[in-house]
């Protein structure tokens, strides 16, 4: 079984930066989510097993930036600018199929997930 670990959630002012970690137990296609109560879960950055692809919604393009360190099989999300509708539950997830050299962006196409950080914007 993949484990995912998640840190670096909390409560911050509007315009104010954030960075989140997942620590995985191996090298995989990787990606953030969010979701918030009675939404769906919606896809924020993908990267891919090699750093050499990435991929952001629309929503937070320009702001958020994701990397890892593959020595460390972590994957971090750096969060600046930040906005109250950033407020949500993000999860950490890993693809645990063939990577196709380009990233995922469904929630279907993952197969692991993180347990959640609760990050929180106030205006």
């Amino acid at each position: 079984q993949v484990q995912l670990v998640e840190s670096g959630g909390g409560l911050v002012q509007a315009g104010g930066s954030l960075r989140l970690s997942c620590a995985a137990s191996g090298r995989y296609d990787m990606g953030w989510f969010r979701q918030t109560p009675g939404n769906e879960r919606e896809f924020v950055a993908g990267i891919t097993w090699n750093g050499g692809s990435a991929y952001y919604a629309d929503s937070v393009k320009g702001r958020f930036t994701i990397s890892r360190d593959n020595a460390k099989n972590t994957v971090f999300l750096q969060m600046n600018s930040l906005k109250p509708e950033d407020t949500s539950i993000y999860y950490c997830a890993a693809r645990g199929r063939l990577s196709l050299m380009n990233v995922r962006t469904k929630e279907r196409e993952y197969d692991y997930w993180g347990q959640g950080t609760q990050v929180t914007v106030s205006s």
